[in-house]
């Protein structure tokens, strides 16, 4: 049915913005707003798309993705935490630094592409039981590895922020970190980690694209997914749980125009191109009208912290 194969094309359209959101979901659960996320995707997927072509070894790819996608964020913690210094100009100065970064090293992968043998690890597989459910099956449950990768880091995220003690103590740096602090809750070291973390995660949203989504290396191959997965984070109201839902929706609107082509609907294709970011934009001024401490962010979202300040 089309319907079923355009549910699952979404999912997999939202896999490497699901793990975007999840990773800056977890850089401002510590208080920093990090507007690099694009830039740390491409890092991801130019590192991991290197390592994959060269070593042929989708493990090692997936890894050195991360730690690319790890080592901009340490860029960019440094400087914020460290430094103290401004987080938006951090952020949007790591963007800047993994679009050239990208860009330089992927000049000399420009229309290579993945071994037969490399794509084969990534092909679909269904889970026994689950995959034989109606249309839900289909849908959710016969899908590359990747796929269940980020069922499973979104549910993992949420129980550890929500249902652990160091979960707490990251939502109350975010909340309070002058009174986190005053509970001896190590700030320093809670905000590296977690930023890493969340680098981490948006360098293996960017590897799904080169490695699986599009295995050829292509020149600015997120496309803006980076600034959409902040919006996401928002729409989600910085839950984990409902990143998913809201990464889907936006992976929907993401392949609409290319399975409407050939329809009666008589809409430009460019149209369609624009939907993602036209309602990026539509979230973030119903968001701003709405006011709802539910879904708040941190309380101390990108205010640097100075023990001798508290």
């Amino acid at each position: 049915m089309i319907t079923v194969a355009f549910f699952k094309a979404a999912i997999i359209a939202g896999i490497p913005l699901l793990f975007a959101t999840l990773g800056e979901i977890i850089t401002e659960k510590s208080g920093h707003l990090n507007l690099g996320v694009e830039g740390m995707m491409l890092m991801g997927a130019v590192i991991g798309f290197q390592v994959g072509y060269t070593t042929n070894s989708p493990l090692l790819a997936l890894l050195f993705a991360a730690i690319a996608g790890a080592l901009g964020a340490l860029i960019y913690a440094f400087l914020t935490v460290s430094l103290r210094a401004n987080q938006v100009v951090s952020g949007l100065a790591l963007t800047i630094f993994g679009t050239g970064f990208a860009g330089f090293v992927g000049k000399s992968l420009m229309g290579m592409k993945m071994t037969d043998q490399f794509n084969y690890f990534f092909r679909d597989l269904k889970i026994p039981g689950l995959g034989d459910i109606p249309y839900l099956g289909e849908i959710f449950f016969n899908h590359d590895i990747f796929v269940y990768l980020g069922y499973v880091t979104a549910i993992v995220l949420g129980l550890y922020l929500y249902n652990t003690g160091k979960g707490l103590n990251l939502r109350a740096i975010g909340e309070n970190p002058a009174a986190a602090d005053a509970a001896s809750i190590p700030i320093t070291k809670y905000k590296y980690l977690h930023i890493l973390l969340g680098g981490a995660l948006c360098g293996l949203g960017g590897a799904y694209l080169s490695l699986v989504y599009v295995p050829v290396w292509q020149e600015n191959i997120t496309a803006g997914r980076g600034w959409i997965a902040v919006a996401l984070v928002i729409f989600s109201g910085w839950n984990p749980y409902k990143a998913i839902a809201g990464a889907f929706l936006f992976g929907g609107l993401d392949i609409i125009g290319f399975r409407l082509q050939g329809t009666a609907i008589a809409i430009s294709q460019y149209i369609f191109d624009m939907a993602p970011y036209v309602a990026t934009i539509v979230i973030l001024v119903l968001v701003s009208l709405r006011k709802s401490k539910k879904n708040a962010p941190p309380k101390a979202l990108s205010e640097p912290y100075f023990r001798e300040e508290r």
